[in-house]
């Protein structure tokens, strides 16, 4: 990934995008796959990389399907991309404007009656068939049709079916404990999920697309493949459990590298407070540069005084509590412009995102999916 001084005038950070990385890993997601196909899952502004630009980029090679999380989503990504490729909403609202949805040809999320009732209406005003699949709720306890209630339901369906306001093209759920390789819950899941599909089949529908397995589900559980996966934070080289296997370890790489410029550095004594609360005080004379970026870029408060960055590298210690705009480090011989990598680099001592995320007692998928728009985003190769 191509590094150094791509600056915005106005903002003294960046994140580097690079698209090798992410062909790489599609790639590499892909020959897990196998025969399944490989829906890319771009939501929340693909992770906070830019759908736009990764959902290009999953098209120009290869990839038919995208999803998203909220319908709004999949509005706006539909136009920006031209209504390329196939896109499903998982999550809508009642009242939401299926009406657009269809006319764009986004396929939907069926998750419950009333969803079924305005999807059929919007069918009916627009005189689109509404493309569905069905979400079953095998243990995430989250969203999706009960056994029962999809049991119950099932006659409507198939009748909306008939009435050509459906067309039923996928039976999809979700993994509650698919990180966990021994878990039970995961076995349990398909076989609730076998059994929706056998309550589909029953009802005289088909469907073509059965997809359950996400990233961890592609990763550790084969057998879950079915006809398409959902691959989504392995697109990005953040493992979905790095306690099982580090990103590097299952062959994909960093997308999303974190960069910010210093813009003050002084020399202290020893016994200087620093920061917010004087969390740290130094203990010998030190060398503090501040770095631009803080809790409001997205950079999680938790890592005060536990991670670290690297300049030149060398690995500098965070020093005292992150604040709202900028942090202070320990960086000997540093000098005002110096370029500080936070995380997404290659090389001994520069931090992953899921590193930093262990800092911080949280995931990888949040450290990329939370820097703000103060963060510009660089598409590199």
């Amino acid at each position: 990934m191509a590094s150094n001084r791509i600056a915005d005038p106005h903002f003294p950070s960046r994140a580097l995008i690079s698209r090798n990385a992410f062909i790489h890993n599609l790639q590499r997601a892909r020959d897990l796959a196998g025969n399944a196909e490989v829906m890319a899952v771009i939501k929340a502004d693909a992770y906070g990389h830019g759908a736009k630009q990764i959902g290009t980029w999953a098209l120009d090679h290869g990839v038919d399907w995208l999803a998203v999380a909220q319908l709004g989503e999949a509005i706006e990504l539909r136009k920006a991309l031209a209504q390329r490729g196939r896109m499903l909403a998982l999550i809508a609202e009642p009242g939401a404007p299926f009406w657009e949805a269809l006319q764009l040809e986004i396929d939907l999320s069926l998750s419950a009656a009333w969803a079924l009732d305005e999807i059929a209406l919007a069918a009916t005003d627009t005189g689109c068939t509404a493309r569905v699949h069905i979400e079953v709720d095998t243990g995430m306890a989250r969203g999706g049709f009960s056994i029962a209630q999809l049991r119950e339901l099932m006659p409507v369906i198939a009748a909306s079916e008939k009435n050509g306001l459906i067309e039923v093209v996928g039976l999809w759920s979700h993994f509650a404990r698919a990180d966990e390789l021994d878990s039970p819950v995961t076995r349990q899941q398909v076989g609730l999920f076998e059994t929706a599909r056998q309550i589909v089949s029953d009802a005289g529908i088909e469907v073509q697309y059965l997809h359950i397995a996400a990233s961890s589900g592609l990763l550790w559980h084969p057998d879950t493949r079915y006809s398409m996966v959902r691959p989504g934070a392995i697109l990005y080289g953040i493992s979905p459990e790095p306690a099982n296997a580090s990103a590097e370890e299952l062959g994909f790489r960093p997308v999303m590298r974190l960069e910010a410029d210093l813009v003050s550095v002084r020399d202290v004594p020893a016994g200087t407070g620093v920061s917010y609360g004087h969390t740290a005080i130094t203990t010998t004379p030190t060398r503090l540069a501040t770095v631009p970026l803080g809790y409001a870029d997205g950079f999680p408060r938790h890592a005060s005084n536990r991670a670290h960055v690297m300049r030149n590298g060398s690995k500098c210690e965070i020093v005292g509590r992150i604040c709202m705009d900028q942090f202070v480090i320990a960086a000997p011989d540093a000098v005002p412009g110096d370029t500080v990598t936070i995380f997404g680099a290659t090389g001994d001592g520069y931090p992953t995102a899921d590193e930093l995320a262990k800092c911080c007692d949280t995931i990888g998928y949040e450290i990329v999916s939370r820097l703000g728009t103060r963060v510009p985003r660089y598409y590199v190769e």
